[in-house]
């Protein structure tokens, strides 16, 4: 199955996703990402990647026929892109550590071929934490959560239990509170956790976060 990425702008009414859905069915193809974002009142563009068996000109040709889309361009991948995403939450010192020890690991791995981007978003309180760490599976491109603070537990640790249930992965720095107990790895250098994260994500370190399940550093 061949991987393809387009976006689209399209005319801002009802019906015009499940038009470029319907084209996309009739062929076949699978979507694998799908973003909508508004740059004007009357257009919205359209990013979507999807996996397709043989080529995409009877496709775009089809796509190209619809009333609702005005452009289609022919792009790479977010993924090809971008690459892999590492998000870091929590109290904001010890966020700024983690990104430190993460930006530049991910930087030598870069060097060398990969795509690793690290996201921060300094947070507090058990509930804002909690809804953020279970909204981060809905990001795309997302491999790792880091979670840096001096207290997490509660809500927290049950937002954690449920994103790795989706396969998540999750680093904590040794804090006090249960999420530690819950996390996939507890380190308590936060530049070091930053370090072993990327490592845990590229494809390019000698590093197997299974083997390191529930162990502490």
């Amino acid at each position: 199955m061949a991987e393809h990425a387009l976006v689209l702008k399209l005319t801002d009414e009802p019906g015009s996703l499940h038009a470029v859905s319907t084209v996309l069915a009739e062929h076949g193809a699978n979507v694998t990402s799908l973003e909508v974002v508004s740059h004007s009142e009357a257009v919205r563009q359209l990013s979507v990647e999807f996996t397709l068996d043989g080529g995409a000109e009877s496709l775009l040709k089809d796509l190209c026929a619809l009333t609702v889309a005005s452009d289609i361009e022919v792009i790479s991948s977010s993924a090809a892109i971008y690459g892999k995403r590492i998000v870091i939450m929590g109290g904001g010192a010890q966020v700024g550590q983690v990104a430190l020890g993460a930006v530049a690991e991910a930087d030598r791995h870069n060097i060398r071929g990969e795509r690793i981007s690290v996201d921060t978003i300094p947070l507090v309180g058990e509930q804002a934490i909690s809804a953020a760490v279970r909204a981060v599976v809905r990001l795309p491109r997302v491999h790792l959560l880091v979670l840096a603070g001096t207290l997490m537990g509660g809500e927290i640790t049950a937002a954690v239990k449920d994103v790795r249930q989706q396969g998540l992965i999750v680093i904590s720095l040794n804090m006090a509170g249960g999420v530690p107990d819950a996390a996939d790895l507890v380190v308590s250098d936060p530049v070091q956790a930053g370090v072993m994260a990327v490592m845990a994500v590229a494809d390019t370190a000698q590093f197997d976060i299974l083997r390191q399940q529930n162990r502490r550093y």
